[in-house]
């Protein structure tokens, strides 16, 4: 049992509430054990060491904590499925109920609130003894596309759809960007596609007459931008800035 409850704990041991915090308490001292949240606990192997990397014993938490109503997703799904190399020191989570975020070990929980309609496209990876969920590769591009500021910016979410052009499933992608109801995702889509001058096929799917103009990056400075006609946006990032993680 890699994550238990004071009460699991209880049932198991067979042994009285006060003898049961002495043992948390010794476990606790000793680094064997962490307090996830107030009366759930993550056991730590012993070939782990101290101040490890941690990601794993927060996916296989997840599941115990949250039940079946999430997923890993954002900069931390970009990271997991390798499509950036950049690791966040946020685990961020999609939920569709609010909840409080919260820290165990150095490691944030970063929780998105988002709504049933979008709530789809996550899938079951294993972490040890424990699985948990994740959004898949397409789903983690539109997701990053409809909130930049959750994965660093447009420009890594552009990075991680250049990493990921030969794994990705087009035909899926393009189903997903119509699915969550937000023509953001579509235009944001469609332009980055043309920048990084691939897919022309998908650009051409992707096109309509857009009415009014969005933002292509939300989480970057408004204070200076260019209208695109063509994607109905509003560019408020240099070109040079959303592909410049290529010549590094």
């Amino acid at each position: 049992m890699g994550v238990f409850s004071f009460d699991e704990a209880k049932k198991i041991m067979k042994i009285s509430n006060d003898s049961l915090k002495n043992v948390i308490y010794r476990l606790k001292k000793k680094k064997r054990i962490i307090e996830i949240k107030k009366g759930k606990y993550l056991f730590v192997p012993a070939k782990a060491g101290i101040g490890g990397h941690w990601s794993e014993f927060t996916f296989r938490a997840l599941p115990k904590l949250l039940g079946k109503n999430y997923y890993v997703g954002f900069w931390t799904a970009l990271n997991y499925w390798r499509m950036t190399e950049q690791y966040p020191v946020v685990c961020f989570v999609a939920i569709t109920k609010r909840a409080k975020d919260f820290e165990f070990s150095n490691q944030k929980i970063k929780f998105v609130t988002i709504s049933k309609k979008k709530f789809f496209g996550f899938e079951k990876q294993k972490a040890k003894d424990a699985e948990f969920s994740i959004s898949s590769r397409e789903k983690t591009v539109i997701d990053c596309l409809l909130f930049p500021q959750h994965c660093g910016g447009i420009s890594e979410a552009a990075k991680g759809l250049w990493n990921a052009r030969k794994e990705i499933k087009w035909n899926t992608l393009l189903e997903y960007a119509e699915k969550t109801g937000v023509k953001a995702a579509k235009r944001r889509l469609g332009f980055v596609l043309e920048e990084l001058k691939i897919k022309k096929d998908i650009q051409k799917k992707l096109k309509e007459e857009f009415v009014g103009f969005a933002w292509a990056d939300p989480s970057a400075s408004k204070s200076k931008f260019e209208y695109n006609k063509k994607w109905g946006l509003k560019v408020n990032i240099e070109k040079e800035q959303l592909t410049q993680w290529m010549e590094s």
